[in-house]
């Protein structure tokens, strides 16, 4: 399976993170005011745009990669940054590949990025930068302060969202026991996820490009982001059966994905996301929810019972109406898990009411 470019990205700042043996060898590079090109990968085509210079393939070290910068000419590592294969060689990529530097390495490398599919790493002598060409994309490493910065700028943002979005998912939850949903309810809802979502992304790659600084980030983050598990997902199946154009979870969540930061504050351009086609007073239209949301908070339910719980009744209030009896009916669920679900459902029924009007 291919990944997208984002994954791609991360998991080159993750090869030259701080912490790590060629983050070393470049910043040894950087001190040392001299400039390098380093190809992260060997296969054919890599070999077939090489001229001259030396065949290693010797075991990779931060001293070495440094001190063969030296010599004109390109590094070529392996795809696993554990062996150098070729020093001091020169790269001759296909000249009408088009590109946006000026400079001769830079182009080179974004050249070499675009015609063999590796990562490239240039580090400017001139300007002490070290940027990455990934295919189309160029990218450049900052210092560790700067993105530490803007990642407690994001965190604090992101807990700011968490909050709003625990005020409206709670509401959601006490109207969905009192079926007095309506589709601005459930875009609201839907809104805050996607926001959470999209900073929660945005440090996820801070901490990546961090290494080994990024630790008490990921930490911060793991926490703020705690429990939201699959709610994007139970929140659309909930409701997604009573839009009139059947839509798919993966198609709404793309949807979603794909609005801009402005559309994304436009309720109605969520519930159109969701299928529902929504002007004006079409956002106060009364919809129910089939029960995968609060199903998914009842402790130690498999989802092929709540599969099956929700096929056999419905809607999420005959399920709260369903007794113990009317739920063993279901196959695989005894006597005791009847119990544990008619139990798990009362408490967040009870809990819901009490947070919303107490």
């Amino acid at each position: 399976m291919e990944r997208s470019d984002d994954e791609v990205l991360r998991a080159v700042l993750a090869v030259v993170a701080p912490g790590t043996e060629l983050r070393d060898g470049l910043e040894r590079i950087l001190r040392g005011r001299t400039g390098a090109l380093i190809v992260l990968g060997s296969d054919r085509v890599v070999e077939g745009i090489c001229t001259g210079g030396f065949e290693l393939d010797i075991e990779f070290s931060a001293t070495r990669v440094r001190e063969l910068a030296k010599m004109d000419g390109a590094v070529v590592l392996d795809r696993d940054v554990t062996r150098i294969v070729r020093a001091a060689t020169q790269l001759v990529p296909d000249p009408a590949i088009e590109t946006r530097e000026s400079g001769t390495r830079h182009r080179t490398a974004e050249r070499v990025a675009k015609q063999t599919g590796h990562p490239v790493v240039a580090v400017s002598q001139s300007m002490s930068i070290v940027a990455l060409y990934i295919g189309d994309v160029r990218y450049v490493l900052e210092d560790s302060s700067q993105i530490l910065g803007r990642a407690n700028q994001a965190l604090q943002t992101l807990e700011r969202y968490r909050s709003r979005l625990d005020e409206v998912a709670g509401s959601l939850s006490a109207l969905e026991i009192e079926d007095l949903v309506t589709v601005r309810d459930v875009a609201a809802v839907l809104q805050r996820l996607e926001m959470v979502r999209r900073i929660s992304d945005e440090i996820a790659q801070y901490a990546v490009e961090l290494g080994t600084d990024g630790r008490l980030i990921t930490l911060q983050l793991g926490e703020l982001t705690g429990g939201l598990g699959n709610d994007r997902d139970h929140v659309v199946r909930d409701y997604i059966h009573q839009v009139s154009t059947p839509h798919t979870v993966e198609e709404v969540l793309t949807c979603l994905e794909a609005l801009t930061a402005t559309d994304l504050l436009d309720l109605g351009q969520v519930a159109r996301c969701m299928g529902f086609l929504t002007v004006g007073d079409a956002l106060d239209s009364s919809i129910s929810p089939r029960g995968h949301r609060l199903l998914s908070r009842v402790p130690r339910l498999p989802g092929a019972i709540t599969e099956r719980l929700i096929d056999e009744f419905g809607t999420l209030q005959a399920l709260l109406s369903a007794g113990v009896d009317d739920l063993m009916t279901v196959d695989g669920v005894g006597e005791a898990r009847a119990r544990a679900v008619r139990e798990g459902l009362s408490r967040l029924a009870e809990t819901s009411i009490l947070e919303r009007y107490v």
